[in-house]
C-alpha cells in the first residue's frame, strides 16, 4: 500500500480519497475549507494544514482543483517538495495549455507528473466507477493506472500531455451538445401535444438515442434516477458544465477550430449564469428552453 497526499477535498475529491483508504492506502489530505477537512478527517485521512507538509514524504500526490490557476500555484509548491521518485497525478479538469506546462515543469525535475480528467459525477466518485481521461507519458501512466483503478471503472491514456484534458473538454462538449437537443425534442413533442413518456418510448429505441436522453433524461418522468425527477438537485452543474464550454472555446479558438454549436450551447448555459440558476443540474436547461427558468 501506498502513501498518498490528496490535494483538493470537494464534492468529487472527497469520494475518491475515500476509495484509496478503503482500498488501504495512507492518504494525507489538504484543502482549504475546514468543511472539506472534516469530511476527510471522518473517512480515515490524515488531515494537514500546509501543502508542503502533505507532500513531503508521499509516494503520489493526487490533485482534484477548481481550475488553471490554482493548479499553476499548487503545481509550483509541490515540485519544490518533493523527489523524482514521486508521481503526480492531477485530476482537475483545466486549459489544455497549462496541463502541458505544469507536465513539463515536472519533467525538468525528473518528475512524472500526468493530466487526468475524471467524467462520472460526485456520484461515480462515492462509487468509484469514473472514467479517468489521461495525458502523458507511458512510464508515468502504467505508474498511475494502479491507482486511478481503485477511484474509476475507466481508465483511457489518452496520449502526451494534456490530452486528457483535450478529451475530457471535447467530451463534455459534445454532451452539453447533446442535452440541449434533447430538451429541444422534447419541449417540441410537449407542445405538438405528445406525452414525455411515449416519445422516450420511441426515441430511446430509434435514431434520435442519446446518453442524455437514456440515462439522465431532461424531462420529468421516464428515467426515475434523473434529476429532473429531484427538481434538477444537481449531479452536475450547469455551472461545472458552462466551466467545460468555455474551457472548450478557448481551446477551440487557439487551435483555429470550428465548433458552432460548442460556441451556442456556451451562450446558453451563459443564460443560465446570469439567471443565477447555474447551481442546478446542467439537465436544468430544460427549464430555460420550456421557459419555466
Amino acid at each position: 500500500m501506498s502513501k498518498i497526499a490528496f490535494i483538493g477535498l470537494g464534492n468529487m475529491g472527497i469520494g475518491m480519497a475515500t476509495n484509496l483508504v478503503k482500498a488501504g492506502h495512507e492518504v494525507i489530505a489538504f484543502d482549504v475549507s475546514d468543511k472539506a477537512k472534516d469530511a476527510a478527517s471522518s473517512a480515515g485521512c490524515t488531515v494537514v494544514s500546509e501543502i508542503k507538509e502533505a507532500v513531503k514524504t508521499v509516494e503520489v500526490v493526487i490533485m482534484m482543483l477548481p481550475n488553471g490557476k490554482i493548479v499553476r500555484g499548487v503545481c509550483a509548491e509541490i515540485i519544490a517538495e518533493i523527489s523524482s521518485k514521486t508521481l503526480v497525478i492531477d485530476c482537475s479538469t483545466i486549459d489544455v495549455a497549462t496541463a502541458r506546462e505544469m507536465v513539463a515543469a515536472a519533467a525538468l525535475k525528473n518528475i512524472d507528473m500526468i493530466d487526468a480528467p475524471v467524467s462520472g459525477g460526485v456520484g461515480g466518485a462515492a462509487a468509484g466507477t469514473l472514467t479517468f481521461m489521461c495525458g502523458g507519458s507511458e512510464e508515468a501512466y502504467s505508474r498511475a493506472e494502479v491507482y486511478l483503478r481503485v477511484m474509476g471503472k475507466n481508465i483511457f491514456h489518452a496520449g502526451d500531455a494534456g490530452n486528457g484534458q483535450v478529451a475530457k473538454i471535447c467530451n463534455n462538449m459534445l454532451l452539453g451538445i447533446h442535452m440541449i437537443g434533447t430538451c429541444e425534442a422534447f419541449n417540441l413533442a410537449e407542445k405538438l401535444g405528445l406525452d414525455a413518456q411515449k416519445f422516450y418510448d420511441i426515441s430511446s429505441t430509434a435514431s434520435g438515442q442519446n446518453w442524455s436522453m437514456t440515462s439522465y433524461c431532461p424531462a420529468p418522468g421516464p428515467v426515475e434516477s434523473a434529476p429532473s425527477n429531484k427538481n434538477y438537485e444537481p449531479g452536475f452543474t450547469a455551472a461545472m458544465m458552462l466551466k467545460d464550454l468555455r474551457l472548450a472555446q478557448d481551446a477551440a479558438t487557439s487551435a483555429r477550430a470550428s465548433t458552432p454549436l460548442g460556441s451556442q450551447s456556451e451562450a446558453m448555459y451563459s443564460l443560465m449564469e446570469s439567471a443565477k440558476k447555474d447551481s442546478l443540474d446542467f439537465s436544468g436547461i430544460m427549464k430555460l428552453i420550456n421557459g419555466s427558468l
